[in-house]
């Protein structure tokens, strides 16, 4: 019998922390109801010493296995067997280690998740509760089915978005690259045949400019590099720390234009995470838990850990979450009212799918936008580098004459 470390709080919100023996999650759950307890967090000293093998895999990869498992056992082939197979099969080093190690465990007797949650890595914290409440409830193939419908779509919607963005990112690398070919080798080339022109006071001001960003480019150019690196090593070390990742969060999801953005895709994400949880038999609070990491925002996480306590206290999810002033209104009025018709898995994996639908369609039509706008911005730059190289050379035409 598994020993399990549990975190609940009591009528008067103190946290109380201990653990027990039992068989299942489930079992500990319900004992701490009995002693009028609200669990926040239960989990296996197994799930607490997680070990990682190799790195991450693909997604698509990820939920190719979710579906293929699934399909094996939904049509009679056992456990350690569908298992095995799915190990043959791959070729993926990590993958095939991790599976190796959970098909070793589930042979000692213990349960599929927490085999799972032994590679936080390659199997996430949804797949791990989800396969537990469908190994408990009986429907252990369907719960797999849904996690790989998720982490396809999910998979799908993180390539659309870094598919929209490589255009985009392109032309801008691109750009940057031709402007400072020319100013680094084109432009120092006219410098001495403009001296003539600055000693007699006839440089244009604009051509005057472009020779001297020119020769501060050439001369501190690598200075300059430097100082980039040391800032970019700067912000990703304060990125690293909790502090940091929290304001940059906070930043992220309030900048003009791809706030919005941010924003939707955030909470599209907690909300299909929330919906599926809870569709698979996944307590409410564990769920919370869960998917408030799942939405990969501190700010937003922060509300949901105080909806969470507030739930605790019998209040309703949507309440909270409307007072954080960070979840759209429409969506926090259509939680309200699913809690109401107690159809709230429902209407969360609705409202990620529309989150989604609209996030699709803002990040194309500002990709679209996005384009012409660098390309006049590279026209334009090219047009002043142009202009102030012919300005001289035209009035030393004028000169001679």
């Amino acid at each position: 019998m598994p020993e399990y470390t549990y975190k609940a709080r009591n009528l008067t919100g103190e946290v109380v922390s201990g653990s027990m023996s039992a068989n299942t999650e489930r079992d500990v759950v319900n004992w701490l109801s009995g002693q009028s307890l609200f669990p926040v967090k239960v989990e296996t000293e197994r799930q607490k010493q997680a070990i990682t093998i190799g790195g991450r895999v693909n997604d698509q990869k990820i939920a190719v296995f979710y579906e293929q498992l699934s399909s094996l056992i939904s049509n009679g082939v056992p456990l350690l067997r569908s298992l095995r197979i799915l190990q043959e099969q791959t070729r993926i080093p990590a993958f095939k280690a991790a599976l190796e190690d959970v098909i070793s465990h589930v042979e000692d007797g213990d349960g599929l998740s927490d085999s799972f949650a032994r590679h936080p890595k390659i199997f996430s914290e949804m797949a791990v509760n989800m396969s537990r409440a469908g190994a408990e409830g009986g429907f252990l193939e369907d719960a797999l089915q849904r996690v790989a419908t998720f982490t396809e779509q999910q998979a799908e919607l993180k390539s659309r978005t870094i598919g929209a963005l490589i255009y985009p990112a392109v032309l801008a690398t691109i750009g940057t690259i031709v402007v400072t070919v020319l100013l680094v080798f084109f432009v120092p080339k006219f410098g001495e045949l403009f001296d003539q022109l600055r000693n007699m006071g006839e440089l244009p001001a604009v051509t005057d400019w472009l020779l001297w960003f020119s020769g501060s480019l050439r001369s501190y150019g690598l200075i300059f590099l430097a100082i980039l690196a040391a800032l970019y090593f700067v912000i990703r070390v304060q990125l690293s720390t909790e502090k940091g990742r929290r304001f940059a969060d906070g930043i992220k999801i309030k900048i003009p234009l791809f706030g919005p953005i941010f924003l939707n895709l955030a909470v599209g994400r907690f909300c299909r995470v929330l919906g599926t949880l809870l569709r698979n038999g996944v307590p409410i609070l564990k769920a919370l838990e869960i998917s408030r990491e799942a939405s990969g925002n501190r700010i937003l996480s922060d509300a949901i850990a105080e909806a969470a306590e507030n739930i605790t206290s019998g209040e309703s999810l949507s309440q909270p979450l409307s007072k954080s002033g960070h979840f759209p209104r429409n969506v926090t009025e259509m939680i309200s009212v699913a809690e109401e018709s107690n159809t709230l898995d429902d209407v969360l994996i609705n409202i990620s799918e529309g989150l989604e639908k609209q996030t699709v369609r803002r990040l194309d039509l500002m990709v679209k936008l996005l384009e012409p706008l660098m390309l006049m911005i590279m026209a334009a730059i090219v047009l002043v580098v142009v202009v102030a190289l012919l300005l001289p050379i035209m009035k030393m035409g004028s000169v001679m004459e």
